[in-house]
């Protein structure tokens, strides 16, 4: 396999290798795990994407960057293993399903539940898999023989399994109380699946409701009139002198024709508010619920699933509730009781999925007791079992944990794990059971009906990092893989998915889910807006990816994954990444197209450049690792980028060529390390750009298998050497190389023209071991040391450690020198003025990090010595 195959094209054709490579890596297994495997363990859960979505960006970083750190554990020996899967997703699904049949004609009430099932699992058979086949274009290498959907037998068995245990040891309970009701799904929602509109252009409405003995009226304001139909008591501060005597007496509704009483409530009622007064609405207002509590006040509903009115309403019946509004205004304002009206700006609850806005409603659902499940996952973080990283995103995870409410998990819908709980005719008992039961557990009747409610679908994605994995079994997955070792997500889900795992797992399985929880930022539009459909300005990945290619699109993910920072995304980002991939494939071609004679075998004396970048790739190697290990994914692909460019492509190259066209051993040599470098650069580069890597690889001489087999890099590998000294010497030559560049430039003098130079310095004695380089990348055509002043009428640069002068008699105005010299004596001099100015402050000098005080310091003194040479090759140019 890792022959040189055909010749190596011109151009690297990235959309050529992905279907080249992609299907024979996933047909060959290499993406497999095996618990069976000798050595640590090394585990990822996809966060499943619902079965109804399609590949934003979102889910691009998320998966990009996980499958960075399993391609790099992987190669680095660990057994590894990353679990795929998709969410069934109840709300989304039922709405999508409904929709469709919508468009047949066809009502799924009248289809009946069990046929609508039957349609959801056609309709998943055909699109669900669309999510995972794009997820594939990414390149990401998930053990797709694990695939895993959250309503598949296996994980329905856990979920049964959850809830039964969770209902004997008393966290389970079924309550009636105030829910988030979405009108359109006709459905419960927990309080994390309402978002909040704010600056909702409402109005607040005031009318009168006149005491009941015709004494005189009480006037209340509300942004939602029609609520009054189930108003049940008049709240008041007790102690407000405009009201106390009225407490006890009532108010007449005359709409419905109730008569509800004056209530003292120091809790809910802010006499300096409005009229003082509140309206009390027990049944469709969380704060009037616990009011109602309070004062063990009638709660009364007036809508039905739809939020229509239902007979509660009296004349209203039938009406939307916001039709009811109107005809409620309508109606008071015939009575004469309204009392004006005023624009007002509010915060309106809407479901997430269907957008409806939320009616607050009284209903029986089924809760799980939190605060005893919060309290270890909050302990299992603050002692360090599990790490997020940036840490700033533990304080999220607190706050909310520590405010937790009981959690909602019944829902209204068809689609999802059915709630296994069966109530008996016979009797009052409720049978909650792991399998269907064939007779009540109270009273053996066999007159039984099972909840109609489905679980909320992030039940069963809590328990997704162990069920997926064959649990309730004790299974070699569990022993080797659980906890995982990483989440990755975006912060959005710390609420809804990171916490509801952590509880899950540490009650379940005894055990943390994962050890670190990586939160990335999130990829905005190129103005830093949030990407939205209703905003048009969503990149779809895919169309990205068939422009530049994956290794571009992935390579730029990761060159901008910042630890807490956003992407600002645009197609610019992903153009630079094209040029780089492009870079790598000439150097590449560079190296192939000079193969001719080598023999790995063949003894060679590596030259001092060779062992240059041989070290340089050991350094590389270094920090490539560290920051990955860190999730500094940027850091990792920067290190990527300067080593690969800076060192390899603009130094090392063009070192190289002397010896590459000169033949001999020194080619020998030069050949080597060049086939050395690559096989380095194909195997770090891997995780980041998978299939350009994997070009390489099976084009490099002597490789086998795929790189992905291949043992990633590590930097006490022997081939890097111990070479100090060189990276000291070559560095001072790079220096060097510039400064001569830069002073032909600023002083106009062509490349075609060669220097004579002398030199002074500690670091002069080094250039002339590189005479060579000299000669070739800065047409230096001898070189000499100094041990005294400088020659006159010479132009001077300056290097750390080191001044060269080169003679400009016959080529240039030695008038102009002076004057640049002029120029960079100003530069230099402002340079020592800011320093001394910072580190002459006693705040910074105090208060900074050691190590970074120190750092100035240095760059000081290297400013005052480049100061001090330049203003001395002034004074030898003369006036």
């Amino acid at each position: 396999m890792s022959t040189q195959e055909d010749a190596l094209p011109r151009t690297y054709d990235a959309h050529a290798a992905a279907a080249r490579y992609y299907p024979r890596w996933e047909a060959d297994g290499c993406f497999v795990g095996d618990p069976h495997q000798p050595g640590p363990g090394f585990s990822i859960v996809i966060p499943p994407p619902n079965v109804t979505g399609s590949l934003h960006m979102g889910h691009a970083m998320d998966n990009v960057l996980q499958d960075i750190l399993v391609r790099y554990k992987r190669m680095d020996g660990y057994a590894t293993v990353w679990i795929p899967g998709t969410d069934h997703a109840g709300i989304a699904t039922q709405l999508v399903v409904t929709r469709a049949l919508a468009n047949e004609g066809i009502d799924r009430h009248d289809l009946g539940r069990e046929k609508f099932i039957e349609r959801v699992w056609v309709w998943k058979a055909e699109y669900g898999a669309r999510i995972t086949h794009q997820l594939r274009m990414l390149g990401v290498s998930c053990d797709w023989s694990r695939e895993r959907f959250t309503m598949d037998d296996g994980l329905s068995r856990a979920v049964r399994h959850v809830f039964v245990k969770m209902y004997e040891e008393g966290l389970i309970y079924r309550d009636h109380r105030l829910v988030n009701w979405d009108p359109l799904g006709r459905t419960v929602l927990s309080d994390l699946e309402v978002e909040h509109e704010e600056n909702y252009n409402g109005e607040l409405f005031s009318f009168a409701y006149p005491l009941s003995d015709g004494s005189g009226e009480i006037v209340v304001a509300t942004t939602r009139p029609e609520t009054m139909l189930g108003d049940t008591a008049v709240a008041v501060h007790p102690e407000d002198p405009r009201y106390k005597h009225l407490i006890g007496q009532t108010v007449h509704n005359r709409l419905v024709d109730r008569h509800i009483p004056i209530v003292g409530d120091d809790i809910l009622v802010d006499p300096a508010f409005g009229t003082g007064a509140v309206k009390i609405t027990p049944a469709h207002d969380f704060n009037d619920f616990e009011c109602g509590k309070r004062h063990d006040l009638e709660m009364i509903s007036i809508f039905d699933e739809a939020a229509t009115v239902n007979a509660n309403g009296g004349r209203f019946e039938g009406l939307d509730r916001f039709d009811a509004r109107k005809a409620v205004k309508q109606a008071l304002h015939e009575l004469g009781l309204t009392r004006g009206t005023k624009p007002h700006l509010m915060s309106v609850g809407r479901s997430q999925r269907g957008g409806a806005i939320v009616e607050p409603m009284l209903s029986t659902q089924w809760y799980v007791k939190m605060k005893p499940l919060a309290a270890p996952a909050i302990a299992a973080v603050e002692r360090g079992y599990t790490r997020f990283v940036p840490r700033g995103w533990e304080n999220t995870y607190f706050a909310w944990m520590r405010e937790i409410r009981d959690w909602c998990i019944s829902r209204q819908l068809w689609w999802g794990h059915r709630i296994p709980a069966w109530y008996c005719s016979s009797c009052d008992h409720v049978t909650v059971a792991q399998d269907d039961p064939e007779a009540c557990a109270g009273c053996g009747g066999t007159a039984l009906r099972q909840d109609e409610d489905v679980l909320d679908t992030w039940f069963s994605s809590a328990l997704w990092p162990f069920s997926t994995m064959g649990w309730p079994d004790d299974t070699p997955e569990l022993r080797k893989w659980y906890p995982t070792s990483v989440l990755v997500t975006g912060f959005d889900i710390i609420f809804f998915w990171v916490a509801r795992m952590m509880f899950s797992g540490l009650h379940n399985m005894g055990a943390v889910p994962f050890h670190q929880v990586c939160i990335h930022g999130l990829v905005r539009d190129e103005d830093g807006k949030k990407m939205s459909k209703t905003s048009g300005n969503v990149v779809d990945p895919l169309i990205t990816i068939e422009k530049f290619g994956c290794d571009a699109f992935r390579y730029t993910l990761a060159f901008h994954a910042t630890q807490g920072g956003d992407i600002n995304w645009g197609d610019r980002l992903v153009e630079v990444s094209s040029r780089f991939t492009n870079k790598i494939w000439q150097a590449f071609r560079y190296m192939s197209m000079n193969l001719e004679g080598y023999d790995p075998d063949q003894p060679a004396t590596p030259s001092v450049y060779d062992r240059w970048i041989l070290a340089r790739a050991g350094v590389a190697t270094a920090r490539v690792r560290a920051a990955l290990e860190e999730f500094r994914f940027d850091q990792a692909a920067q290190e990527l980028h300067a080593f690969i460019w800076d060192e390899l492509c603009d130094w090392y190259l063009e070192f190289s060529k002397p010896a590459i066209y000169g033949g001999g051993e020194a080619r020998q040599a030069a050949q080597q390390t060049l086939v050395t470098v690559f096989g380095a650069v194909a195997r770090l580069m891997h995780p980041i750009m998978p299939f350009l890597s994997e070009e390489l690889w099976q084009r490099l001489p002597g490789t086998t298998g795929w790189v992905m087999q291949a043992r990633y890099p590590r930097p006490d590998d022997p081939e890097w050497g111990s070479a100090t000294d060189i990276l000291h010497q070559v560095s001072g030559l790079q220096e060097a190389i510039t400064a001569l560049r830069r002073l032909r430039a600023d002083m106009e003098i062509s490349p075609k023209v060669a220097f004579d130079l002398s030199a002074r310095g500690e670091r002069a004695a080094d250039l002339s071991r590189f005479a060579d380089a000299l000669a070739h990348l800065a047409n230096v055509q001898s070189v000499s040391l100094l041990d005294g002043d400088p020659p006159e009428g010479a132009a001077t640069a300056i290097a750390t450690g080191l001044e060269m002068f080169i003679p400009l008699e016959g080529v240039k105005d030695l008038g102009a020198e002076r004057e640049r010299l002029a120029k960079e004596i100003g530069k230099a001099a402002k340079d020592v003025a800011d320093l001394e100015k910072r580190l002459g402050n006693p705040g910074f000098v105090q208060k900074a990090p050691a190590h970074v005080v120190e750092g100035f310091r240095e760059k000081l003194a290297v400013a005052q010595e480049k100061l001090t040479q330049l203003q001395a090759s002034h004074e030898a140019l003369g006036a």
